[in-house]
């Protein structure tokens, strides 16, 4: 007859039980290169909110005059959104060259939510407090919309495949560099708010904008590179800083509303091809 130990019985099934989770956990929790700049991207979005509350909302609501410190946080914001973007864009490109881990799309994903959707959100949602000619509960309603097209966007995303070096609708990134390029233009409320709507809408649309890769992606990283100067010189009330900010803000919307422009003439360009293609193939067959 065999006699167990309960002891050592005990002690082998918490043995087994160990060797498991010393299989399992470094498969789940080990972060790749990828899933650092992931989490930077989201560590720039939550200090961009940050930084919008600290010097733009309190200040506001404190009753001081506080101009230049508003004007300080709200270019420190929006560079940390640049910074997000940045991140953004080499997670990508590190994670095809080198690997990524089973929870980087999920990072991912969570981390655009914070830095492309809440920021500019609350960003949006801060102008319409501060602002002299905004209204508070409609900017609300445009931060709202702006939220959730990031949102839908986003969840499409995780959902949809479309062909090979394309986005379906405008990237997030992109499209909160947009909307709070439009705030900083300090255009006409009613306006502002339009243009917001309208980028929301292009962030859940069917128009197709490409991928930042090869020449791209260098010419992406040198726009922002140039957008985040532009803000540094209108943040420290250098001469000129305040055209330099328009520019480079009037650029990026300009940027947003032809883009999909290029995208409809091609896209109406290779369906009249096609039809044409098609009559010269029937002509062909005809006797």
């Amino acid at each position: 007859m065999t006699v167990i130990d309960p002891d050592t019985q005990a002690t082998n099934w918490v043995a087994e039980d160990g060797d498991d989770d010393a299989e399992e956990l470094p498969l789940s929790l080990r972060l790749s290169i990828a899933d650092t700049l992931t989490l930077g991207n989201a560590t720039c979005g939550f200090m961009a909110v940050y930084f919008t509350t600290t010097g733009i909302l309190i200040p506001h609501l404190s009753g001081g005059d506080n101009s230049g410190m508003a004007r300080n946080s709200a270019a420190t914001a929006v560079i940390l959104m640049l910074c997000a973007a940045v991140f953004d864009l080499f997670d990508g490109l590190v994670a095809r060259k080198l690997r990524s881990s089973p929870m980087g799309a999920e990072l991912d994903n969570l981390s655009d939510l914070i830095s492309f959707g809440l920021a500019p959100a609350y960003f949006v949602l801060v102008y319409g407090m501060v602002a002299r000619d905004a209204h508070e509960r409609v900017a609300a309603v445009g931060a709202i919309v702006v939220l959730l097209a990031v949102v839908l966007r986003l969840a499409r995303f995780s959902c949809v495949t479309v062909k090979d070096g394309t986005f379906q609708g405008m990237p997030s990134p992109f499209g909160a560099l947009t909307v709070v390029s439009i705030v900083l233009l300090e255009l006409p409320f009613e306006a502002t708010l339009l243009a917001v709507v309208g980028t929301a809408w292009l962030m859940v649309s069917r128009v197709e904008y490409p991928k930042p890769r090869g020449v791209l992606a260098v010419a992406m990283l040198g726009w922002i590179v140039s957008a985040m100067g532009m803000l540094a010189a209108w943040a420290f009330d250098a001469p000129g800083g305040q055209v330099l900010l328009q520019t480079g803000c009037a650029l990026q919307i300009v940027m947003g509303a032809t883009i999909p422009l290029f995208a409809t003439a091609r896209r109406v360009n290779t369906f009249r091809g096609n039809r044409r293609e098609s009559r010269e193939a029937r002509a062909a067959q005809l006797p």
